[in-house]
């Protein structure tokens, strides 16, 4: 079959026995929704035509097969759909295109009975996203978690700001569970000032959060310690579960995506040191500044008010984060030890009690959210 489209004459992949699995065409099949959804047809072994209403489309030679078809405002489209779905064995299509959905959305059933949209409406997809953050705010504000806090809480974020946190953190990758996220959205209302540390970026997730959160309630820059290194995330967990996925990812990749999720919110108020935790801990009680390429100069006070514990979570390594950082959070500051709960060992865990045990007298908080476990030191006294 040859398909003859404004004087064109393009061939489309070789028709299929009809005893075959059906194809799913794609169309428009240039769109960037529509390669990422190829590149899972592809993984999948789903079968996949794309198709285009331009005269030249760059994507055709990603496809294994291609077809031509009208523009949905031609007469001669739904013919030539018609022709294209029979011949070339198609038994769903994909659009991302709102206007081309909604018109095969109502064209389909009469046009192709059988063959449906593989896809929910591209508009209710794009905005989806936004929707949940918007409920996530509304929620959170609705329903604020009562901290027994030391320090005077500040008003909270109005909705959009709070929506578009939890909007941009929910496009960087990571592991941050929601009810650790609304804690330490709480928790920043009720911090002193002072630098957030992180000891384990990666991706930067959580300090993209934890960033945000510095500058909505002015409460200081965020200073991330990572080594970004494979060498370092060997956590020798009980079943070898964790290092082994470790091992697959690339430390040097992981750095470009956190810079790249980072760099856009930096107000002069993120930097990083690449180093492991305890050499960071040495470099920020001789250093006021840190400079990279990527980020500048950041002067940073040299005090803590919020310390985030996400490193390597052996036992060794966890207890040793908290002796070399924990000593220098303010009055009323916060220390989060994250992975408190995980599947995987007790390390975080059991290095959080150790401490909480040794420096009760001086915690006035201390609790467990979601996986991490937050503790708020004393209004009048900080650790040793």
């Amino acid at each position: 079959m040859i398909i003859f489209v404004e004087g064109q004459k393009l061939n489309p992949p070789n028709k299929k026995n009809n005893s075959e699995a059906k194809s799913i065409l794609i169309f428009p099949g240039g769109m960037p929704r529509s390669l990422e959804y190829l590149q899972k047809c592809l993984r999948e072994g789903q079968s996949v035509i794309g198709a285009s209403s331009l005269a030249h489309d760059v994507s055709r030679e990603k496809y294994p097969g291609w077809l031509s078809l009208p523009f949905i405002t031609q007469p001669e489209f739904d013919q030539a759909l018609k022709r294209a779905i029979s011949e070339s064995n198609i038994g769903g299509i994909y659009s991302p295109n709102p206007v081309v959905w909604d018109y095969l959305s109502r064209a389909l059933a009469e046009l192709a009975p059988g063959v449906t949209l593989v896809n929910d409406s591209p508009v209710n997809v794009e905005l989806s996203g936004y929707r949940v953050a918007r409920n996530h705010a509304r929620s959170l504000l609705g329903s604020p978690l009562p901290l027994a806090s030391n320090v005077a809480a500040a008003p909270p974020m109005s909705e959009i700001e709070l929506a578009a946190l939890f909007r941009h953190a929910d496009v960087i990758p990571g592991m941050c569970d929601h009810e650790k996220f609304c804690v330490l959205c709480e928790i920043a209302r009720s911090s002193p000032a002072g630098d957030i540390v992180e000891i384990g970026s990666w991706w930067g997730k959580s300090a993209f959060i934890l960033s945000r959160l510095a500058r909505c309630y002015a409460i200081g820059k965020l200073l991330c310690i990572d080594p970004w290194s494979n060498a370092h995330l060997v956590q020798n967990d009980g079943k070898g579960m964790v290092d082994k996925v470790s091992a697959q990812v690339d430390a040097e990749e992981a750095l470009a995506v956190f810079e790249m999720n980072l760099l856009p919110y930096n107000a002069n108020h993120v930097n990083y040191l690449r180093m492991p935790s305890t050499d960071g801990a040495r470099h920020y009680r001789a250093h006021r500044d840190v400079t990279t390429a990527s980020f500048g100069t950041t002067r940073y006070d040299g005090r803590i008010a919020i310390l985030h514990i996400d490193g390597n979570h052996s036992y060794a390594a966890a207890k040793a984060d908290i002796a070399a950082w924990s000593g220098l959070v303010v009055a009323g500051g916060w220390i989060v030890v994250d992975d408190y709960i995980w599947p995987y060992g007790d390390g975080p865990q059991t290095a959080g009690d150790e401490f909480l045990a040794e420096h009760q007298d001086k915690i006035d908080a201390a609790f467990v959210m979601g996986s991490a476990l937050f503790l708020q030191l004393s209004a009048s006294l900080a650790t040793d």
